[in-house]
């Protein structure tokens, strides 16, 4: 992290301690309000670090950000290039991973969606939450979901986008349900990630029993011949990663047809869209009061964390 935000962070977190530290020995100094033979004050709720916070939904048991923070730039999973992704990856030590989320619970943002894909996912989220940090987690589950549940006690796992968009292509979708059916006896939230919103559709008429759904808004998963009638034959560099104008609106009618959760993800087409306050907003006035939206943040240039709270919290409050 450069010297000159870490500086503003720690002298900000400092100043904010020694403010709330002053004003606690005010209250017990004789005629300032103390209470006698220096008795505490009654303990009031804390305030938010910041005046603008992400507005909360009900998910099970539970009350979570309707913005939640992505993992993928933390570890160089960048959905655009390979440069991109080194880059990212190089950017992200674990101090500025541990800031990052922090940021995020200053305005509100009390959700992780959590990768156990990469080795250093555990050791970065436990130091942050030695700091201090509180996350509620979402895990896109790979392979047996036992361990992360085991250890992470996370509110709820889904079956990763991608493992789950292969299976359906190859017509073993019966796979998955028997995974959800895991997790379910796991005493955790269970859900079902894809690309594709036709696989929404088989699990809602199949009448699987699961809680939620996370889904991307554009269908980056389509097969080559897919890809060739999109293209009148044609085919393009890269395939897995292109991103169609008319895919959101797709994904967004099938999670608005569901009465269950929904977990919207890539609303930026991985950093293409250009219009992004346009494209916040389509995706919230799209999706249900009850669904989310996964998040990657790289506040390399800009502090995207603050931005991206301010556009929800006027989306959704009008402030």
């Amino acid at each position: 992290m450069p010297d000159t935000r870490r500086s503003f962070l720690h002298s900000t977190a400092a100043l904010a301690a020694g403010v709330s530290g002053a004003a606690a020995l005010m209250a017990q100094a004789p005629g300032r309000g103390g209470l006698p033979g220096g008795q505490q004050p009654p303990a009031t709720p804390p305030r938010p670090a910041s005046e603008v916070q992400v507005p909360k939904m009900k998910f099970g048991k539970y009350e979570v950000s309707r913005l939640i923070c992505g993992c993928n730039p933390f570890y160089g999973y960048a959905h655009f290039n390979q440069t991109l992704g080194t880059v990212m990856r190089e950017y992200y030590t674990a101090e500025l991973i541990r800031d990052v989320l922090h940021q995020c619970n200053r305005f509100g943002i009390n959700t992780f969606n959590y990768f156990p894909g990469s080795s250093r996912a555990l050791p970065d989220f436990e130091a942050f939450l030695a700091e201090g940090g509180q996350m509620h987690l979402i895990v896109q589950g790979i392979g047996d979901p036992a361990a992360v549940v085991k250890t992470l006690k996370p509110m709820a796992i889904y079956h990763h986008g991608e493992n789950t968009d292969r299976v359906f292509q190859n017509g073993q979708m019966e796979t998955v349900r028997e995974w959800c059916k895991t997790v379910r006896g796991m005493g955790v939230m269970v859900g079902v990630g894809t690309h594709k919103p036709e696989v929404i559709q088989l699990v809602e008429e199949q009448g699987w029993d699961v809680d939620f759904y996370a889904g991307c808004v554009y269908n980056r998963t389509r097969t080559q011949e897919e890809w060739k009638k999109v293209f009148n034959g044609e085919l393009v560099e890269m395939q897995g990663e292109c991103y169609l104008q008319s895919d959101p609106a797709r994904m967004y009618k099938v999670m608005r047809a569901t009465t269950k959760p929904c977990f919207a993800f890539k609303i930026l087409a991985a950093g293409r869209v250009a219009n992004v306050d346009q494209a916040f907003r389509t995706a919230y006035e799209s999706i249900k009061p009850a669904d989310g939206v996964f998040i990657g943040l790289f506040p390399r240039v800009k502090d995207e964390v603050r931005e991206n709270a301010e556009r929800v919290h006027k989306i959704l409050v009008g402030a």
